[in-house]
């Protein structure tokens, strides 16, 4: 099983990092035959806004030249997508946006549809459902599967490893995953 886990979070050991972290050893501990987990932060790599210019329309791809042609080859290889970001005034990072932006090229001929997803949002005070829900509208234009949601809340560095809820969901999160997997589903 292959899964590619974003963090779209200029922090990289930040909250949405930790969670992210956490969900990964989670995962790793669920014993899941042949997993493999290739983290990408969005903070690493060059993505330019989307243009509208809808050459991806015709080509099939997106015609802009930076690192999306790396990150979506992953994507569209992987079983099951984790994408987080932090709440940047109650909703996404702006690079998690850009992401979702650049998506569009692969819409028009849903490459991404029944992808497996997770969703994460990391806060200090607030605004992870909107976050969330900005996320699952991108999921429910391209015809995601959506597994389950992860919202933490920790103001310092860390804190969201003290965020019961958040935990819980984590280890809720491990669980689905591994009905979803399971050769007998």
């Amino acid at each position: 099983m292959k899964i590619i886990s974003i963090c779209g979070s200029n922090r990289k050991k930040g909250n949405t990092a930790e969670l992210l972290h956490a969900l990964e050893t989670g995962l790793k501990n669920a014993d899941i035959p042949e997993m493999k987990v290739k983290k990408i932060s969005l903070s690493d790599l060059h993505l330019e806004p989307c243009r509208a210019c809808l050459k991806c329309k015709k080509k099939d791809s997106c015609v802009v030249s930076d690192d999306f042609g790396k990150i979506i080859t992953q994507i569209l290889h992987a079983d099951l997508i984790i994408l987080g970001s932090p709440v940047y005034f109650s909703d996404v990072s702006s690079q998690v946006k850009v992401l979702i932006d650049r998506t569009i090229s692969l819409w028009h001929t849903k490459q991404l549809k029944g992808k497996k997803l997770v969703l994460v949002a990391a806060c200090a005070e607030s605004g992870t459902e909107y976050t969330i829900e900005t996320m699952k509208h991108w999921a429910k234009a391209h015809e995601m599967d959506l597994i389950s949601t992860i919202e933490g809340k920790g103001e310092k560095k860390g804190d969201v490893l003290k965020d019961e809820k958040a935990l819980n969901a984590v280890k809720n999160s491990v669980e689905l995953i591994k009905k979803c997997f399971s050769p007998e589903s």
